[in-house]
């Protein structure tokens, strides 16, 4: 059946689509809003006159919401309505429409698409000579073929490609046509070509002005970048910015592939059905949840009178905050809410960096080219750690590199290790390194207790060399991003300061311990999966789809249980439509998982507790590797991996 036909036979149903389930979300709002109501509205006279002492002793004083109701310190009722929060959460995610009928196109979507296909079949009929037969097959010269893409959050039918202003005014004309292996000389900062929809773009002069930093359209210089592209960028982008970088077509791209045509139908599906259009009730949710965590933290915290457990209890609700915050901070950081980069980065960096101490902007320029490189030995951010992990011994068996380094375009060398393209430094494989790893599956889960210290450098560092890093962002936001991470440094000091000296470092430890889940959940995405050298997307082996199967699991949970994974549960589909809303994932899910089943790739969902025994055990045989055979380069230098590592270097 056609896809018209499809189309067709999709609008003569008589059902209709179902509204989305909200009861619950406007059932929490209205709690919520009523309890902090009926707790603050005696003391609004005077908080205008409250310092900070006069607020903790507001926290602490008994208060009643109702005659019938027992008087109770302000705090418990925070942590009582924290609890009801977090079961109303679960209740609404349980409850959440996730039927196939709740998605089905709508009457009007789909009259757009059948009318532009008809108008694009008026448009191409008539007699043509046998080459413009064969570039209107492969959408060449055909100015009225349509594509549903995404703008804002919002599916939008447009034009599929856009003329260079020039190229309208000299009338019809032949491209310049191009193979692949005519695009793939020019990768590098230089000089960078891309491949887009079998049209080639000139983008050199672009890179260094790009809002997600230079490395990721390196990275995928002199490649076809169809998947990467249409999932990083609204649909304005091709009409505003890669006409005037135009200049030819590709003839012998994948896009006329069987698979590929199918896999990226699976998104013309998801735009189909609006499933990239974010529910703000959903967020406003999310907040009221986070909000709740944070004040029962810090009224548990700042309580002079509490106990040494009920103090070390709000430092594990402000772990829990700090790892559902992050949650939200990896939606802000992908565009995923409001579909606007520069209200989600301003929004992100306000309360992210403010709250959480991670700073967004090194966030961001480390996970766009994390995406676009996923699991790349020399290329990908997120598998170089030394001195303390090596997901794989192609990490350190210099055999292993010096032949991906034949293969591909990876930089080796025997006494320095391999070139790391986002550090822009060598990775030498010394012997500190080389003890580490020999117990690295001993020393994981200590390490990630602590990692979130090293993120605090991360920040820092970046926000002192962010003007060499990222241009855009320190353009925009380098200020704003360097008085966020004061304001969080100041404010956990002075929680810290306010408890008992004989508690604060138990504090610390168990607030950044616990929030080591995070780093754990991250982890277990990749570190057990494909590593390779160089880049990838060289032909149909390892194009944008495969790739991300190879490289990525997802985590099998229950439903209810997805505020608690937040989203990482569905890595495979993030990675696949990384600007999908995360309540929208799951349905992605229902149509990814299938495709790969009649292709034949491998979909790697194991539980949880699975997936934490497959990392250990990858991680255990690598050490098991590195004591029998040793580090085969050991290079000397003047600072060593520790240094470097302390100094997020590494």
């Amino acid at each position: 059946m056609t896809t018209i036909s499809r189309m067709v036979s999709a609008t003569n149903r008589s059902d209709q689509c179902l509204p989305p389930n909200r009861f619950p979300t406007w059932l929490i709002l209205g709690l919520s809003a009523s309890s902090f109501y009926a707790l603050l509205s005696p003391y609004g006279s005077v908080f205008h006159r409250l310092d900070s002492a006069d607020v903790v002793n507001l926290l602490m004083k008994s208060h009643s919401v109702h005659p019938k109701l027992p008087s109770l310190p302000m705090h418990a009722w925070i942590l009582a309505l924290l609890v009801v929060t977090l079961v109303l959460v679960i209740i609404a995610e349980l409850s959440e429409n996730h039927e196939d009928e709740r998605f089905r196109p709508s009457d009007k979507m789909l009259a757009m698409e059948v009318e532009a296909a008809n108008c694009e079949a008026e448009s191409t009929s008539g007699e043509e000579s046998a080459e413009e037969e064969d570039a209107a097959r492969r959408g060449h010269n055909s100015q009225g073929e349509m594509i549903w893409r995404e703008e804002q959050g919002k599916s939008v039918l447009v034009p599929k490609f856009f003329l260079p202003t020039s190229a309208k005014k000299k009338g019809k004309s032949t491209p310049k046509r191009y193979k692949l292996a005519e695009v793939a000389k020019h990768n590098t900062k230089e000089d960078c070509w891309i491949v887009i929809e079998s049209r080639v773009y000139n983008v050199t002069k672009f890179i260094d002005h790009h809002p997600g930093g230079w490395l990721p359209i390196v990275n995928m210089g002199g490649k076809d970048c169809t998947d990467a592209f249409a999932n990083y960028h609204p649909a304005s982008v091709y009409r505003k910015s890669l006409p005037s970088f135009y200049i030819g077509d590709c003839v012998d791209t994948l896009d006329e592939d069987a698979f590929t045509k199918e896999h990226r139908e699976i998104r013309q599906i998801l735009l189909r059905r609006g499933l990239f259009e974010t529910n703000n009730m959903y967020y406003a949710l999310k907040i009221i949840w986070l909000s709740s965590v944070f004040c029962a933290s810090m009224a548990l915290s700042l309580d002079s009178n509490a106990s040494k457990s009920t103090h070390l209890f709000g430092g594990l609700l402000l772990a829990v905050f700090w790892q559902q915050l992050a949650f939200v901070g990896h939606d802000i950081g992908h565009n995923s809410m409001s579909h606007k980069k520069w209200k989600e980065t301003f929004l992100g960096i306000l309360f992210g960096n403010t709250f959480g101490g991670i700073s967004l902007g090194w966030w961001k320029r480390s996970h766009n080219v994390h995406h676009i490189v996923c699991n790349s030995v020399e290329h990908d951010p997120d598998i170089q750690h030394p001195p303390v992990f090596a997901v794989s011994d192609e990490c350190f068996d210099t055999d292993k590199l010096a032949e991906g380094a034949e293969e591909t375009d990876a930089v080796v060398d025997r006494e320095k290790g391999f070139w790391s393209t986002y550090h822009e430094k060598w990775m030498t494989l010394d012997r500190l390194w080389q003890f580490l790893v020999c117990y690295q599956h001993w020393l994981f889960y200590p390490i990630m207790a602590v990692a979130r210290f090293n993120l605090y450098a991360q920040g820092i560092v970046f926000i002192i060399n962010c003007k060499k890093q990222d241009g855009w962002h320190a353009k925009n936001f380098h200020s704003l991003e360097a008085a966020t991470m004061f304001l969080f440094l100041s404010g956990m000091s002075y929680v810290l300061l306010q408890l008992p000296p004989d508690e604060r470092l138990a504090y610390a430890l168990i607030s950044h311990g616990f929030s080591g889940l995070l780093h754990v959940q991250i982890c277990i995405s990749h570190f057990t999966m494909d590593t390779y050298h160089g880049h990838a997307y060289n032909d149909a082996s390892d194009e944008w789809f495969r790739m991300q199967l190879f490289t990525t699991m997802n985590v099998d949970s229950w439903r209810w249980m997805d505020f608690f994974h937040g989203g990482l549960q569905f890595q495979i589909e993030h990675h696949l439509y990384p600007r999908l809303p995360r309540h929208n994932l799951r349905e992605a899910r229902e149509l990814v998982k299938p495709l790969c089943e009649k292709w034949d790739i491998h979909y790697h969902e194991p539980g949880f507790i699975a997936a934490n025994v497959e990392l250990i055990e990858s991680m255990k045989a690598t050490a098991l590797k590195c004591r029998k055979y040793g580090l085969k380069a050991i290079g000397g230098k003047e600072e060593t991996s520790l240094y470097e590592g302390l100094n997020a270097e590494g």
